[in-house]
């Protein structure tokens, strides 16, 4: 079985980011859109992207940012990956100059293919959970049953993983990779480095 990647979001700060890293992270994500708790400046992003070694992937999230916004974002942070988690269509994502990943909000009753098969560029699709009104970051888990097999791009599962559960979702979703964020916090935005050690060893076990 191949080897499941994974990322720890909404780092806010240097030492999570690093705490992630030593656990054997793939990839930190850091959040720009102001209304999250997890939010960060740019020079906060840029203090925490200055202190990574190589090969760790940095991963900027956005909802629904203008191409001005973005832009802006853009010019003053060095981001590996982009992560749109908002209502953007497939033409919105693109022309960045950036390889990207689309959040997929899962309910009872959606197509999921369909949906994937439209973010034809996209380099994966992330699945999260779907709560009316909030972009991501809950805390809650869907359905994991709702998840097809055979989707033509490579799945990222989020929404409410924990060390406790990441390896009963990794067995039954085959994802490529997890991604999580309040599952390893000791308040939001301040990640716990115990919890974050503990979340990738179930990783690597499943």
């Amino acid at each position: 079985m191949s080897v499941v990647r994974s990322k720890i979001c909404g780092i806010t700060r240097v030492e999570d980011a690093l705490a992630a890293v030593e656990a054997g992270a793939d990839a930190i994500g850091l959040v720009f859109y102001a209304k999250s708790p997890r939010a960060v400046t740019v020079q906060q992003a840029r203090s925490i992207i200055n202190a990574m070694p190589p090969f760790v992937t940095t991963v900027g999230l956005f909802v629904d940012a203008s191409r001005c916004e973005l832009g802006e974002i853009l010019d003053a942070v060095s981001l590996d990956l982009l992560q749109f988690h908002g209502d953007e269509s497939p033409e919105s994502c693109e022309g960045y100059h950036r390889p990207y990943i689309k959040a997929l909000r899962v309910k009872p009753g959606d197509d999921i293919a369909a949906q994937v098969a439209l973010y034809k560029n996209a380099s994966g699709v992330l699945l999260d959970t779907y709560v009316p009104g909030i972009p991501g970051g809950t805390g809650e888990a869907f359905d994991w049953e709702l998840v097809p097999e055979g989707l033509s791009k490579p799945i990222i599962l989020a929404g409410g993983l924990t060390a406790e559960n990441v390896a009963q979702a990794v067995a039954r979703v085959r994802p490529y990779a997890v991604d999580v964020s309040g599952g390893v916090e000791a308040a939001k935005g301040i990640k716990d480095a115990q919890k974050i050690r503990a979340f990738m060893q179930a990783v690597r076990a499943a």
